[in-house]
């Protein structure tokens, strides 16, 4: 393992090089963008893979999907199997005039590197390579066998996974699994995800006319449809933020001890909080008086991610015929999705004014996910990651959604599953300047490290 760990230590720049690298590919998987890139990307990783002396590497596909990845090394008999995640494709840039940086132009700043994908999640891809790498380059074997899937669809909801990981099934049995995806706690602070909420989303139209009218000649009889939205929307809160869709609080799984004593451990305030979240000053939090990290990871919450009638470029001075907007409900275990989305219908239906037009759009359901950190995998793991740290790891759950989880579970059978990533709060995964925290990455490398060598034992 000390030969391992000097290597990664004294080869982390030429890590951090190839890091750039796979991050100059703009892999974006959503529709309306290059599906080429994806594929450029995907026979990047295929060759660092190889090139880095994983064996059987390939490139993996079934119809309509992007391509995968698939590598392994399985010469340490007797000893489990890890099967290794992580995806290479990407979110858009977004608002490219906000960033400070080129996305796609990886770029060191103030202990940083910032680009589109540096942290989700082509540092994942880097964190599994290193730390293999480091093996088979100083004693030329691993003390684990290895799987490799590095996806190339989780931006988009890996709609496909399922069905993918049915048709490769005898390709990836393991004994558990590391899902390189997720977040730290804080920067320094290696964590342990335990739970992760699901997703309800649809789309509602406000419809009031055939086309919009100049609301100089015809302003008054008639509503305005954004008005009505903007009414139907304010009524899904109260005055404190908490949710008003019936029964959204009735079934939530309370926290276990383990997540419990993380969250006292950490001492988290509403003013970590706010900085963090660069809150306006006067703008109040919501939600209750339960611990900031309890709502954003094991309590429901609803936003409104999109909303739109006309726009700014064409803000004429008009009635518009409709109004448009996409609402999403963070779920948490125990919730039941389906029937959430049909509350949240019926609820946004009642509250619809004046005789509206109401008409749903596209829908998307994904589930929640959580594990006990029971098991010799989850207490390796902890020790690993808290020697490489060299700060006590916590068991926590995240917020966001992960849609692969709840596939690969069902294919393994249930093996553990450790959520562990590179991200932090200052990662702006998903926005703008995204990055990696740079001294975070590599300790992330020395843990997988000693994980390895732990498992090996």
């Amino acid at each position: 393992m000390q030969k391992a760990l000097d290597h990664a230590e004294s080869h982390f720049k030429e890590s951090l090089e190839k890091l750039k690298a796979l991050s100059r590919i703009p892999s974006i998987s959503f529709p309306g963008f290059d599906k080429d890139e994806v594929r450029r990307s995907a026979h990047a990783v295929h060759d660092l893979l190889k090139h880095e002396g994983l064996e059987n590497v390939e490139i993996l596909e079934i119809p309509g999907t992007h391509p995968y990845v698939y590598a392994d090394w399985l010469h340490a008999e007797g000893k489990p199997t890890l099967l290794l995640y992580a995806h290479h494709d990407v979110q858009p840039p977004g608002r490219t005039e906000r960033w400070k940086t080129e996305p796609f132009e990886p770029v060191e700043k103030d202990g940083r590197l910032y680009g589109r994908g540096t942290a989700d999640d082509k540092a994942g891809i880097i964190v599994h390579v290193a730390a293999i790498s480091a093996y088979l380059k100083t004693s030329g074997s691993l003390p684990v066998n290895v799987k490799l899937l590095i996806e190339g669809e989780e931006e988009i909801g890996s709609e496909h996974l399922g069905l993918f990981l049915k048709t490769y099934q005898s390709k990836f049995k393991a004994d558990a699994m590391v899902l390189t995806d997720t977040s730290n706690f804080d920067v320094g602070i290696p964590t342990i995800t335990t739970s992760l909420r699901g997703l309800v989303v649809t789309e509602v139209t406000v419809k009031v006319m055939d086309h919009p009218l100049h609301s100089g000649s015809w302003g008054g009889p008639g509503p305005d449809p954004v008005i009505a939205l903007s009414k139907m929307i304010a009524s899904l809160v109260d005055d404190s933020g908490r949710i008003q869709i019936p029964g959204v609080y009735d079934n939530i799984r309370p926290l276990s001890a383990v997540e419990r004593q993380s969250i006292n451990q950490l001492g988290y305030t509403d003013k970590d909080f706010r900085k963090q979240a660069e809150i306006l000053p006067g703008v109040s939090l919501l939600g209750g008086d339960e611990n900031a990290l309890v709502k954003m990871s094991r309590l429901p919450s609803i936003s409104v991610n999109a909303i739109e009638a006309s726009s700014r470029k064409n803000k004429a001075n008009i009635i518009n015929d409709s109004a448009w907007c996409k609402i999403g409900v963070r779920t948490v275990p125990d919730m039941d999705n389906a029937k959430i989305m049909k509350n949240l219908k019926a609820y946004i239906q009642s509250q619809a004014p004046w005789g509206v037009e109401i008409s749903f759009g596209e829908e998307t359901m994904a589930p929640w996910w959580v594990t006990e950190p029971k098991g010799k995998a989850f207490e390796l793991a902890h020790a690993a990651l808290s020697e490489a740290f060299d700060k006590t790891c916590v068991y926590l759950g995240q917020g966001g959604t992960i849609p692969f989880i709840q596939p690969f579970s069902e294919v393994l059978g249930g093996v553990p599953a450790l959520l562990i990533g590179v991200e932090d709060p200052y990662t702006n995964a998903h926005s703008e300047n995204e990055s990696v925290h740079i001294d975070d990455l590599r300790k992330s490398i020395l843990g997988a490290i000693r994980f390895y060598h732990k498992m090996g034992l």
